[in-house]
């Protein structure tokens, strides 16, 4: 044998001694670490203790329900948490409690994961909180909605409308003062916020709001 060759498998032996010792001190695969970046790890970890192991929403703590929204809306929603289009006005307490959670988040691809897992869950249909509403007059507010949100409250993708019907009636109203108070929706990249400011001033007062979600508690959740 030469000398060159006798080199060179004398390296390829002191390599993998090498390679052999580094992977002794590397700790064993944990099968729980494994799941870490799974949908349903990310949602117990970062959003159950608000929104509720099932997503059924905590009103002590000014979670809406969020089981079963849709993939493509909970997704947009944390996309906007992260790049700061909701969460950082001061007058938006709970989504400045939000907009940290959002950013635990540590990539897309786990955006996706927990969203693609809230849309799963099945939808809680929390019964209505607010009083004092006159569905009937609401009926004839909602006809804007209607536009966007469907005249069965489902929600239209391609509008980037939200689902209405069986959604938390308090969260509704903090959301629509919202929009009529610029807390929301005044971002200049926030697209869709901008698109429903404007039709949530139609609203006059505090009464039409209340009358609005009383009409829209009365849609069947599907």
């Amino acid at each position: 044998m030469k000398l060159g060759t006798v080199g060179a498998a004398s390296g390829r032996v002191l390599w993998a001694a090498v390679l052999l010792g580094v992977g002794a001190l590397l700790p064993a695969c944990d099968p729980a670490e494994a799941r870490i970046h799974t949908g349903d790890t990310l949602f117990l970890n970062n959003c159950a203790p608000c929104h509720g192991s099932a997503g059924e929403g905590m009103s002590v703590a000014n979670a809406p329900a969020i089981a079963g929204l849709p993939y493509w809306y909970v997704q947009h929603q944390v996309d906007g948490f992260r790049a700061g289009l909701r969460g950082t006005h001061f007058d938006d307490i709970q989504g400045m409690r939000m907009r940290p959670m959002a950013l635990t988040l540590a990539n897309d691809a786990e955006v996706a994961k927990v969203s693609a897992y809230v849309a799963s869950l099945p939808p809680s249909h929390p019964a209505a909180q607010l009083t004092g509403g006159d569905a009937t007059r609401g009926a004839g507010y909602y006809a804007t909605c209607a536009a966007c949100h469907g005249a069965d409250g489902m929600g239209n993708e391609a509008l980037g409308a939200p689902p209405l019907a069986g959604a938390s009636d308090w969260y509704l109203r903090d959301q629509l003062e919202k929009f009529q108070g610029g807390v929301r929706g005044a971002h200049p990249k926030d697209a869709r916020g901008a698109q429903m400011a404007p039709m949530a001033k139609l609203l006059p007062d505090g009464q039409a709001i209340k009358d609005v979600l009383a009409y829209i508690s009365t849609l069947p959740a599907k």
